[in-house]
């Protein structure tokens, strides 16, 4: 047994010599010192670094495009699907131990997160431009990954995984695997709450409705104890009629469109009645609910066959799009 492990481990530093040798080689030495921390960069990332990105990545490199073109003719580096990644073993050798000591990596994470802080509309060009992250969300989740767990106090960490959920829900929708980092913050984080809101819509739009149903109780809880109005009448809004719950769901639309009147929102109020609205007529009929698509109201022109929902719904029409 022994015998096995020492040769194992022999092959290996053999290995990390030959890798460690074809990096101090004359050719890589002549591009400079940023060579080496651009192949860390790119071992740090699963599908490596999106070639159409490099100028947004590093503007501060001098020659990066030159530097990536050598990488390609020594082998350190080669392109896969637009992607520009690496072989596992030089991968596995040049990824950084602590991301956060590696100033161009940290950089890079900056670069990231403004990204993801910008807001889009559905229904603007902006939301072709969001796109982007149906490329890169392996890359940026596992980014949010190794930091939130690194530097969990941060609130800039929390606000980009906040953004990332939002991002995925509109554009790739798919289970996060950032569900367990943001479930194991402390509930006095400040974030927690948003991130929270953001994960139960994504598990909502794969089928989850039980378990979007348990985020946002969760969510409620916490926005109650940080005493955030808005955000206790954005999530009661949508918390038990998920499931089919309208009894519960008419209750939680009405404490939430009082909640709305006493901060004069006019919006959230709107918002409100429609939930409430809905809520009705789905209880008075009986109905399957429906769910509506996230920016569209068109099915608030058509005619209520509920008295009590007539009126908000007519209000609603022609006065404002809400969105959640």
């Amino acid at each position: 047994m022994g015998g096995t492990a020492d040769r194992c481990a022999s092959r290996s530093a053999q290995q990390e010599l030959r890798i460690e040798l074809s990096l101090v080689s004359p050719m890589l030495r002549d591009l400079g010192p940023d060579a080496r921390d651009l192949l860390g960069v790119v071992a740090f990332f699963p599908q490596g670094v999106y070639e159409n990105n490099l100028d947004w990545l590093f503007p501060t490199v001098a020659g990066r495009k030159d530097m990536f073109d050598k990488f390609y003719v020594l082998s350190p580096a080669y392109r896969s699907d637009g992607f520009i990644t690496m072989l596992a073993p030089l991968r596995d050798y040049l990824r950084p131990k602590d991301p956060t000591l590696v100033p161009l990596l940290c950089s890079t994470k900056e670069r990231y997160f403004s990204r993801l802080s910008v807001d889009f509309d559905p229904d603007r060009p902006s939301f072709e431009e969001a796109r982007w992250i149906t490329s890169e969300d392996v890359n940026v989740e596992h980014l949010l990954d190794m930091f939130t767990t690194i530097n969990a106090t941060s609130g800039d960490v929390w606000s980009a995984c906040a953004d990332c959920m939002k991002y995925l829900f509109w554009q790739k929708p798919r289970p996060a695997m950032l569900g367990s980092n943001i479930e194991g913050l402390p509930d006095d984080n400040l974030c927690k709450p948003q991130c929270l809101y953001q994960l139960s819509r994504l598990f909502g739009t794969v089928g989850s409705q039980v378990e979007r149903k348990r985020l946002l109780n969760h969510t409620l809880k916490l926005q109650r104890e940080q005493g955030d109005d808005y955000q206790v009448a954005r999530v009661l809004r949508h918390t038990n009629r998920l499931l089919g719950l309208h009894k519960e769901g008419i209750q939680e639309a009405k404490e939430a469109l009082e909640i709305s009147k006493q901060l004069g929102d006019v919006m959230e109020q709107a918002r409100c009645s429609l939930a409430l609205a809905w809520s009705l007529h789905l209880d008075e009929h009986s109905m399957p609910q429906r769910k509506p698509h996230p920016t569209r109201l068109a099915f608030t022109r058509r005619k209520a066959n509920n008295t009590r929902s007539a009126d908000v719904i007519t209000f609603l029409v022609g006065s404002i799009t809400p969105r959640a």
